[in-house]
């Protein structure tokens, strides 16, 4: 039962319907209307012009921590020939940025925001004269280096442009009439410069709390990590967004636009910098690139409801019931096409008593799961047995729904526009799109879900351009495009999805190949299928699925530590190898985590 399964969102979902049930009451409501209003609801923010640019875009950052050289030089097997290249490239970065203030300087007219351009300047210039003795520390020599790569260029460029006035439907300096209008572009600029210094800030503090955790003083680029994890380096940070808030301040709300797109723009730049650092050694991800299509067959298998979506598909059928319902002093024409249904304020209050019943008896199953002593060894078995308790009884809550007709009458085109308008996390589509859109990657793509309407499923991602993932769920039944209430039963519980996942392995056999799985969960129902999948991810932060896998002795690691240690083990010319029933399971926090996990930048 799709909807009940996530107890730990029951308080935030009835948020979600009191919302729903306000908007219903207004004149010409439509469901669609509820649904986009979903994506653009947001909370005022009275942060700074940079902190808000950088809450706004953070996830994106964690695309820079996944990728191979972040992660080599994490594990402190980078080669030194890498290293040495970065370094000789960061010459290019700190005598553009000097230029950059330089400019700048020029434009502002404020006193006081021309002398803390003039300490950013120098301490720019400072780091350029005592570079040398900075390298020195792994021996480097950087007489070689002598041209910037395409990716430095490409940020160095646009940063110069931008300093210079360069930037669409703004005027340049010399074409400024006033010292006021002169003072965008140097606040554009500072736009365009915040973002790096907070990303290396992230990526050192990132790798500094790995390297005390691990207690390793002797890792090979301390010093490097250091440094931009140091205070001096957030100062100089913290001074050069206060500068950007402080220009930011006489800005429309057109030219805050303009600047957050510099921002945004200079801060993929930066990412793309990391991104594209050459390395020539074994690295352990992308995961794809460890995929050899004529040799594996690389499985993605994906959870639908709140690991996909941010609201739970059954709340919003339901919704969609109560909505598109009669109200209670309106006759029902006697049609063909007319399947009697409950009034909406009956609708309404059927399911209220369905959720309490729910979710009181839901408590007790979990906390009959747990009576059993608590393991200290990874109990797979136990766990599975554990679970086939609450498989029955979320089978006695779908035949309850049943029953109780509250699935009675949807339209199928309400059901389409409603997957249509489903708000999913950020990333998601994305991710599947990049993946499903490659054929040379050969990747088969399948969700498992619980929810009752695969066709709500199935129009979420075509409506995304995404037309070759396989949906395996319940499906309505309709009489004349409207649902009878009844439910074709095909995935109902954790043992079911374990079935389903067994099968398509099964079906999907060739001579010759591979399989290699991943599968994307974020609830209790997914255990089973997490733990049987070469990798495992637990996205998001349910308490059930964390108290119950526990029990049975599953350990929950992040994602990018465990990275770090297996590239730290990784052996140049080994293969990587992923252990399926390990008792072992990754978590992130985004969908960004996975994208650059499994694709890359």
């Amino acid at each position: 039962m799709l909807f009940f399964n996530k107890p730990t969102f029951i308080v935030s979902i009835k948020t979600i319907r009191s919302a729903f049930f306000n908007q219903i009451r207004k004149p010409n409501y439509k469901v669609s209307r509820f649904l986009s209003s979903m994506a653009t609801t947001s909370k005022p923010n009275e942060e700074g012009t940079a902190k808000r640019f950088w809450d706004k875009f953070s996830k994106e950052s964690v695309l820079t921590l996944y990728t191979p050289f972040v992660v080599s030089l994490a594990s402190g097997n980078l080669k030194i020939d890498t290293f040495s290249h970065f370094i000789a490239q960061d010459v290019y970065f700190y005598k553009c940025f000097a230029q950059a203030y330089e400019l700048a300087e020029d434009c502002a007219d404020d006193d006081d925001a021309k002398v803390s351009i003039i300490e950013l300047r120098k301490r720019v210039l400072k780091e350029l004269k005592h570079h040398d003795s900075f390298v020195q520390n792994w021996g480097l020599d950087l007489s070689n280096e002598t041209t910037p790569n395409p990716a430095t260029t490409k940020y160095t460029n646009f940063l110069l442009a931008t300093a210079s006035g360069k930037i669409e439907g703004v005027k340049g300096p010399g074409d400024l009439a006033t010292p006021f209008e002169k003072t965008k572009v140097a606040a554009y600029t500072l736009g365009a410069m915040a973002p790096s210094m907070r990303l290396y800030v992230f990526l050192g503090n990132e790798l500094k709390l790995l390297m005390d955790a691990n207690g390793n003083d002797e890792h090979p680029y301390k010093k490097w990590i250091d440094k931009y994890s140091s205070e001096a380096y957030q100062a100089a940070m913290v001074q050069t967004e206060d500068l950007l808030d402080k220009l930011s301040v006489s800005l429309t709300g057109e030219e805050l636009d303009t600047m957050q797109k510099l921002y945004l723009q200079a801060l993929k730049l930066e990412m793309e910098f990391f991104s594209a650092q050459p390395i020539d050694q074994q690295t352990v991800l992308p995961l794809i690139k460890q995929h050899i299509p004529t040799e594996h067959r690389l499985m993605i298998f994906s959870d639908f409801d709140l690991t996909c979506t941010v609201v739970d598909s059954s709340a919003i059928l339901a919704e969609i019931a109560i909505v598109t319902a009669p109200k209670s002093d309106q006759s029902q024409p006697e049609s063909l096409d007319q399947i009697a249904r409950l009034s909406s304020v009956d609708l309404r209050n059927t399911w209220e008593v369905l959720s309490k019943q729910y979710t009181e008896e839901y408590e007790q199953c979990t906390e009959s799961m747990l009576a059993t002593e608590k393991v200290e060894e990874f109990n797979y078995e136990g766990l599975k047995s554990a679970l086939e308790q609450l498989s029955g009884f979320e089978r006695k809550a779908n035949m309850r729904v049943i029953e109780s007709n509250v699935l009675k009458g949807l339209n199928l085109e309400d059901i389409k526009r409603a997957g249509e308008r489903l708000v999913l996390h950020d990333g998601c589509i994305g991710f599947f799109q990049k993946i499903t859109n490659n054929e040379n990657l050969n990747v088969n793509v399948h969700v498992l879900s619980y929810c009752w309407c695969a066709d709500l499923i199935r129009s979420a991602f075509s409506s995304g351009g995404i037309h070759t993932m396989h949906v395996h769920a319940n499906e309505f039944e309709y009489e004349n495009s409207l649902s009878t209430g009844e439910i074709i039963k095909k995935v109902e519980s954790p043992i079911d999805k374990l079935k389903s996942f067994t099968n398509i392995l099964k079906n999907s056999d060739e001579s010759n190949k591979q399989n290699l799985t991943v599968y994307i969960g974020d609830s209790v129902g997914d255990l089973l299928c997490l733990l049987e999948a070469d990798i495992g991810i637990v996205i998001g932060s349910s308490s059930s699925l964390r108290r119950i896998g526990s029990h049975f002795g599953v350990s929950f690691v992040p994602l990018f530590p465990a990275l770090i240690k297996k590239q730290k083990e990784l052996v140049e010319g080994s293969e990587l190898s992923w252990n399926r029933l390990s008792g072992v399971l990754y978590t992130v926090s985004s969908w960004a985590e996975i994208h650059s996990f499994i694709i890359g930048f």
